[in-house]
């Protein structure tokens, strides 16, 4: 089936060709179908299998090319997403499909100065990509219009609940039209998530091409078990044998990351680090130095878990289980992208190990635990008083904070304390 067959516009399928784009992957064929129709919908679908051109392409084609634009500055469309680097990947996206029909489309989040972003609305555009925090200060300074919004689309709606964004998501809702259209994209949908449609959706069209399974048959899953003391010599083993491929690691905190990033440099590993103490341009730049291959090992907390898209990434690795079983999902989704091969790899210490249960309850395929000779574990626990990443440690970062002192996650309280409790459930020690 071409992309023709689907119902877009004759003008908007011919540049996908010279993209690369040969036929609709399944979630696209499915989808847009239902989103040129006018209901609204439930997607569901592996990360990596082309969600956004199975939204962004029908919603061009409806807003831009099927309908004269009005003489009005407000939006259209809105898509909200839960991180800066999925609004900047989405944004590029809807940009380059709609070309031809010179839309335009800003991409609203905070980190950066507002006056670009509010000159840019008054000037008109047609399609906002926006994370929900920065654009209710957009509303509460009255520097955008969402009255006229015909399509809402809700991307990666399932991390945009871990990520503790319901609040600002009901804020937003009465700014809303009740008569516009809504799609709802997510790679898991729990029960929250299936409750968040409810709320915003009217009688949605449900799509499911995951077949139970979040991630793409294409990752192999290792657990590599661990001693504390040797993690990072285990780490550095990984790295050399993957024969110079690129890497993305994820840490559990600020801190753990720029020293692993540290050590990568000290052993002569071109590495960059992001995480959410770094100014946009840094992470940008970052970003983009890994895309290009200038850079071998990127080093990243959960906020690169979403809006990362790099071709033929073959290996992603954890060096610190994620707290939320959902988390690796979007992890290891940095891999094994439209059909390609990839490798997850978890480096697993004693501590961490009842973290694994929650992660294979949502894989189809066991985790393959793998003993790496000469790193084999003999079950040592971290040293007394130095748990890591364990509510007492302090690091430098402030993520946590020490005992009886204030604690910070990010600029969400609940979320540290969600994450906080589900971690200390797990947890096999508690500090003093």
């Amino acid at each position: 089936m071409s992309f023709s067959n689907l119902g877009l516009t004759p003008s908007l399928c011919a540049p996908l060709a010279t993209k690369g784009y040969a036929q609709p992957t399944p979630v696209q064929s499915a989808s847009i179908p239902i989103v040129l129709s006018g209901a609204d919908l439930l997607a569901r679908a592996q990360t990596g299998t082309g969600k956004t051109a199975a939204f962004a392409l029908p919603m061009v084609d409806r807003l831009l090319l099927r309908q004269r634009r009005t003489k009005t500055r407000a939006p259209l469309g809105l898509v909200l997403v839960p991180t800066r680097e999925l609004a900047m990947q989405v944004q590029r996206a809807l940009a380059g499909y709609g070309a031809a029909a010179r839309a335009r489309v800003i991409a609203v989040y905070g980190g950066v100065g507002m006056p670009p972003q509010i000159n840019a609305l008054r000037n008109g555009v047609d399609i906002v990509v926006a994370t929900p925090g920065r654009l209710i200060d957009h509303l509460q300074r009255r520097t955008v219009d969402l009255s006229k919004i015909e399509i809402l689309v809700l991307d990666e709606a399932d991390r945009m609940l871990d990520m503790g964004f319901m609040p600002a998501l009901r804020r937003l809702l009465p700014a809303l039209p009740s008569s516009r259209q809504t799609l709802l994209f997510s790679a898991t949908l729990p029960g929250a998530v299936v409750q968040l449609a409810g709320d915003f959706t009217r009688d949605p069209q449900r799509v499911d091409v995951s077949h139970d399974q979040p991630v793409a048959p294409t990752i192999k899953h290792h657990v590599h078990p661990v001693d504390h003391d040797r993690k990072r010599a285990l780490l550095v083993h990984v790295l050399a044998q993957s024969a110079g491929n690129q890497a993305l690691v994820f840490c559990k905190t600020k801190h753990g990351a720029d020293r692993i990033g540290d050590l990568l440099d000290g052993k002569d590993v071109k590495t960059a680090v992001i995480h959410g103490r770094k100014s946009q341009s840094q992470r940008n730049r970052c970003l983009a130095d890994f895309k290009a291959g200038r850079v071998r090992v990127l080093v990243a907390t959960d906020i690169a878990a979403r809006g990362l898209d790099i071709a033929q990434l073959p290996l992603v690795v954890n060096y610190d289980l994620p707290l939320v079983a959902e988390d690796y999902v979007h992890r290891v989704g940095r891999t094994g992208r439209a059909g390609a091969p990839g490798q997850a790899v978890s480096l697993v210490t004693a501590e961490e190990k009842p973290l694994l249960h929650g992660i294979q309850k949502l894989l189809a395929t066991p985790l393959e635990h793998v003993t790496v000779a000469g790193f084999e574990a003999t079950g040592a626990r971290a040293p007394a008083g130095k748990p890591r990443g364990h509510r007492g440690h302090h690091n430098r970062c402030g993520e946590f904070a020490s005992a009886g002192q204030p604690r910070r996650w990010g600029h969400k309280p609940a979320e540290f304390k969600r994450s906080a409790r589900r971690f200390e459930a797990h947890s096999p020690q508690r500090s003093a």
